[in-house]
C-alpha cells in the first residue's frame, strides 16, 4: 500500500483468487452431482426358478427383463391370456432384486414382468438419468406386455418399489393402461429421493440438496418448471375424478424405513380429502416390507380383485373417491 491507497496488482491477485476459488467450488459441486445421479449398476445374483423366458424391449433404452409364467402352467400353457404382475424396482436396485414379490402372484396364477430400468442393471443407459425414466420405462413395459398375445392387456397390475412406485403414479398422468397399482415404500416427491441417495453415498446434505436438484435436471435437459409441477396429491385426485379409466391404488410403507421415511405417505394420505387404500406394515428397511404377513393378506385380495378378476370389479368402490 502507498498513501492509504491498496496497490492494483494485489486487487488483482485477490480478485483472481476469488474467481479460482469459486469456480473450484462449481466443479466439486458438480462432480459430485455427476456421482449421486450415477445409480450403481447392481449385478443381477438371483435367477428365477421354473418357467421363464428372458425379454428385451424399447424404453428409454433398451431394457432387459424376465417374462416369468405362473408355476400352475409350467406343466401346460394356458389356453386362455393371462393376468400379468409388472413389477418395477427402485434407483439403484434391478430386476433380480425385486423377484422377492413374484411367487405369491405366479402361485395365484399371475405371469409376472421384472426388467431394469434405464441405466440400471442390464439394461441400456443414458447420461443422466431421472426419476422421469422410471415412469416413461414402466409405459414402456406396459406396451410390451399389450404385444404378448399370452398375456391378457385387460388385466395388469403394477407393483412399483420406491422410485419405481413414484413412476408408476407419474405414468397415471400420461394414460397409463392397467388395472390397479400398488405402490411400496414410495417418495412422496422426487427430491426426497436425491436427499436419501445423498445420504446412502455419504455426501453432505447441505449444500447439495439445495444445489444437486437443480445440476441434475440440467443435466437431463428438464424443465425445471415441469419437475416443479409434479404433485402427487393432485395426480392421485385426477385419476379419482375420472369417469372412466380410474385406477384403483392401494399405498404400503414400512415404519422402519429410515432410507424413504414412513412420513412421506403420512404426508400423502393426510393431506388427501378423501380415505386412500393404504397400510404401513412394521418392518425395519426400505426393501422387506413384504416380509410382514399383513403385506400379502392386503396385496394379493387387492390385485385379484381388480386384475385377475377385473371384468367382476370394473364397477368397484374401492377407490378414494367413493369414500
Amino acid at each position: 500500500m502507498r498513501g492509504g491507497q491498496v496497490d492494483m496488482p494485489f486487487i488483482s491477485l485477490f480478485i483472481i483468487a476469488v474467481v479460482v476459488l469459486i469456480l473450484l467450488f462449481f466443479f466439486v459441486i458438480w462432480r459430485l452431482s455427476v456421482k449421486s445421479q450415477s445409480p450403481r449398476r447392481m449385478p443381477i445374483e438371483v435367477q428365477p426358478t421354473g418357467k421363464f423366458e428372458s425379454i428385451e424391449f424399447q424404453g428409454s433404452a433398451w431394457l432387459r427383463g424376465w417374462l416369468l409364467w405362473p408355476t400352475d402352467e409350467q406343466q401346460e400353457p394356458s389356453s386362455q391370456p393371462l393376468p400379468v404382475i409388472i413389477i418395477s424396482h427402485g434407483w439403484a436396485s434391478n430386476r433380480s432384486r425385486v423377484l422377492r414379490y413374484v411367487e405369491p402372484f405366479r402361485a395365484a396364477g399371475h405371469a409376472v414382468i421384472v426388467y431394469d430400468v434405464t441405466s440400471h442393471g442390464e439394461s441400456g443407459a443414458v447420461k443422466a438419468p431421472s426419476a422421469l425414466l422410471f415412469r416413461d420405462d414402466l409405459l414402456a413395459a406396459v406396451r410390451y406386455a399389450h404385444t404378448r398375445p399370452e398375456l391378457d392387456a385387460a388385466r395388469i397390475g403394477i407393483i412399483g418399489h420406491s422410485l419405481g412406485g413414484f413412476g408408476a403414479m407419474l405414468a397415471l398422468d400420461e394414460g397409463l393402461e392397467v388395472q390397479a397399482i400398488v405402490t411400496d415404500s414410495m417418495p412422496a416427491n422426487p427430491f426426497t429421493m436425491i436427499t436419501a441417495e445423498l445420504k446412502r453415498r455419504g455426501l453432505p446434505i447441505f449444500p447439495l440438496a439445495q444445489l444437486v436438484p437443480r445440476i441434475w435436471l440440467l443435466r437431463a435437459r428438464i424443465n425445471k418448471a415441469e419437475f416443479d409441477a409434479i404433485n402427487i396429491r393432485e395426480t392421485i385426485l385426477r385419476n379419482e375424478r375420472r369417469r372412466s379409466g380410474r385406477v384403483p391404488l392401494y399405498m404400503i410403507h414400512s415404519m422402519g424405513d429410515t432410507f424413504i421415511p414412513p412420513s412421506e405417505l403420512q404426508g400423502i394420505v393426510t393431506d388427501l380429502p378423501c380415505e386412500l387404500p393404504h397400510m404401513f406394515v412394521h418392518t425395519n428397511g426400505h426393501s422387506c416390507s413384504e416380509q410382514d404377513p399383513a403385506f400379502w393378506e392386503a396385496v394379493l385380495p387387492f390385485l385379484h380383485k381388480h386384475v385377475k378378476h377385473a371384468a367382476a370389479s370394473s364397477n368397484s368402490s374401492d377407490t378414494c373417491a367413493s369414500s
